[in-house]
């Protein structure tokens, strides 16, 4: 049964994270600093809603010189054992995204930025406070609509623009999280 993001207030700040990336590298919420925008996505290999729409993210984060791009995957592979350091790298091969796929092993960053499922969208205006959470588009795997990314398209327009996000907002679905025993949001 697919799951929705929590939407989480606007204006909420950015959580910091310091996580590995699929390439051996740390990644840290410092090191996108100076973008005038910030796109957070919640990803999984195993989850078929990212697979539908995950070529078109990557062409997406491309089409943005401004904007700072970050792939979180939080699943435990325990669980999700296609979402395995493994997995991630074949992902990352099948869909050719430049931006950082980071591993959040122990799931701190995720709850900290209340992520629900994968994908959700958080996206961070230049002072890092939360300007959109939501969908990237109206396509779901068998509904029939073509995958656009115009919900988050739309978003990161008017952030670069210094303009805030209309809402509202539509949720983000996709397959849960796979929480790990104990750390499931409260």
């Amino acid at each position: 049964m697919p799951v929705s993001s929590f939407m989480v207030p606007l204006g909420t700040p950015a959580p910091d994270f310091d996580l590995p990336g699929t390439d051996g590298r740390r990644s840290t919420s410092a090191d996108f600093a100076d973008s005038p925008a910030l796109l957070v996505a919640f990803l999984s290999n195993h989850c078929p809603f990212v697979r539908h729409l995950e070529k078109a993210v990557g062409e997406f984060a491309a089409e943005f010189a401004d904007l700072a791009v970050v792939a979180m995957c939080a699943n435990d592979t325990g669980i999700a054992p296609d979402d395995d350091l493994p997995g991630l790298r074949a992902q990352l091969a099948r869909t050719g995204w430049s931006f950082p796929y980071l591993v959040d092993a122990d799931q701190s960053t995720a709850l900290a930025f209340r992520a629900a499922c994968t994908p959700d969208f958080f996206l961070y205006g230049p002072e890092r406070t939360l300007r959109y959470r939501g969908a990237f588009d109206d396509s779901t795997p068998g509904n029939g609509r073509p995958v656009t990314g115009a919900l988050l398209r739309a978003a990161v327009g008017e952030v670069l623009a210094g303009r805030p996000v209309p809402e509202p907002h539509r949720p983000s679905m996709g397959c849960s999280i796979k929480w790990s025993p104990g750390n499931e949001p409260a």
